[in-house]
């Protein structure tokens, strides 16, 4: 019997029995929470906007600390992705805060590829988180999770409507991560024009299907706030870490020759309703729903491409094994046929350089036989030319003897006549 037709028979045959007495497995909320608080929190917030909008400072207001970091500035080439991160304490919580910021983003004059770093950056993360949940030995009790939970993304306040910049940037973020729009420094625009501007952008995000992070109302604890709360996004918000002196209290404000704007004056902005959403309320379902919605999808996607499913070809579910099994088959054939696609390959190279071989070698003894017929020629030649030049000499040496001979003997007959003539003239006198 398979093991999934074996866990299918035991959910099914569930029953629900009364206890005669306590037992004492209630206490299992009290040790979740013991056991969360000594292993602590992470949260990574990615922060998306151009420079100039704030997303440093509003971080700084957010945690109510001062984060380390340079300012951006607008000469970058591209998009960088910049991490910092931070342990936070509170009370007797820890809370590992990562902040990723997109230095150069909306600076370029060129803009098509803005996203594409920020999304690279995020699939890294669940790249990551998937292969150490691949591996035979997984230490994710003690591995730190860099997947993005809430994305920020700031909005300049033109007052007009949304950048094609923003548009195609959440659009392509919006599988991937909650995104939570926010409109920066809203102080620079009128209330009347901030509730136009606030309707306009939740129209175009509408109407080009972009799916921002709706805060939940299943749990009946919190739906009430955060169903109001999900009428006022995208929220207006003004960051400061300036503290002035209003009243009788020392509050985090800005100052302009107008006036004073309080950070955390509701009626000034909506700073304080970020804070208890983003992080009082709706943390850990942030938390969740990235692993919950975007890691799976990508999780999945990922799976399928190497070839898990979770049904055959009939509908019927497949256990990993299987599915294990099928694709090593799969994978051994395809394996079998390229070993004999690449003998074939061998056997056909080496027929091609024995051929090669063969007629390098016959050019070879052409060759050969055309340079000993040449030498042979060049023998023959030089033979008979040895040859002509031996019987010339022997017939030089001929006529210097018959020379030698025809002067000795022209020699001879000189003397005699000589003789002849000194004999005559003694007989004469």
């Amino acid at each position: 019997m398979a093991a999934t037709d074996i866990a299918r028979q035991v959910g099914e045959g569930c029953r629900t029995v009364p206890l005669a007495g306590h037992v004492g497995f209630d206490s299992l909320p009290d040790q979740l929470v013991n056991k969360s608080v000594s292993q602590g929190f992470c949260f990574n917030i990615l922060c998306v906007g151009e420079t100039g909008l704030g997303k440093s400072t509003l971080m700084d207001t957010l945690f109510n600390t001062k984060f380390e970091g340079e300012p951006a500035t607008h000469t970058q080439p591209g998009v960088q992705i910049r991490s910092s991160t931070y342990d936070l304490q509170e009370s007797n919580v820890g809370l590992k805060l990562t902040i990723v910021s997109t230095v150069g983003f909306g600076d370029q004059i060129n803009k098509e590829d803005s996203y594409k770093p920020i999304v690279e950056f995020i699939d890294a993360q669940f790249e990551a988180y998937l292969q150490e949940e691949l591996k035979i030995r997984r230490v994710l009790h003690t591995y730190h999770d860099s997947r993005i939970h809430a994305c920020l993304y700031f909005i300049a306040p033109t007052g007009h409507s949304l950048k094609s910049l923003d548009l195609v940037t959440m659009k392509k973020l919006d599988s991937k991560v909650n995104i939570i729009p926010i409109i920066a420094k809203s102080d620079a625009i009128s209330k009347s024009e901030l509730t136009k501007f606030k309707i306009k952008i939740t129209s175009e995000l509408v109407s080009n299907g972009v799916q921002i992070y709706q805060f939940p109302t299943d749990d009946e604890s919190v739906a009430e706030i955060n169903g109001t709360m999900n009428a006022h996004l995208p929220f207006a918000v003004i960051g400061s870490t300036e503290e002035l002196k209003i009243g009788n209290k020392m509050m985090k404000a800005r100052q302009y020759p107008w006036g004073t704007v309080q950070v955390e004056n509701e009626a000034h902005c909506d700073f304080v309703k970020l804070r208890e959403m983003l992080i009082r309320v709706n943390m850990e379902d942030l938390r969740e729903q990235t692993h919950s919605r975007h890691y799976e999808l990508y999780r999945r996607c990922k799976l399928e491409e190497m070839g898990f499913k979770d049904t055959d070809p009939d509908s019927k579910p497949f256990s990993l094994q299987e599915t294990y099994e099928a694709k090593r088959n799969e994978f051994l054939g395809e394996l079998q046929k390229k070993e004999e696609e690449m003998r074939q390959m061998f056997v056909q190279r080496v027929k091609e350089k024995e051929a090669e071989l063969k007629e390098a070698e016959k050019e070879l003894h052409e060759k050969f036989d055309r340079l000993k017929k040449l030498h042979q020629d060049e023998k023959k030649k030089l033979e008979d030319k040895k040859k002509s030049l031996d019987d010339e000499v022997n017939a030089f040496k001929q006529r210097k003897t018959a020379a030698e001979l025809l002067q000795s003997q022209g020699s001879q007959a000189g003397g005699s006549q000589t003789l002849k003539r000194d004999k005559e003239k003694k007989n004469f006198f």
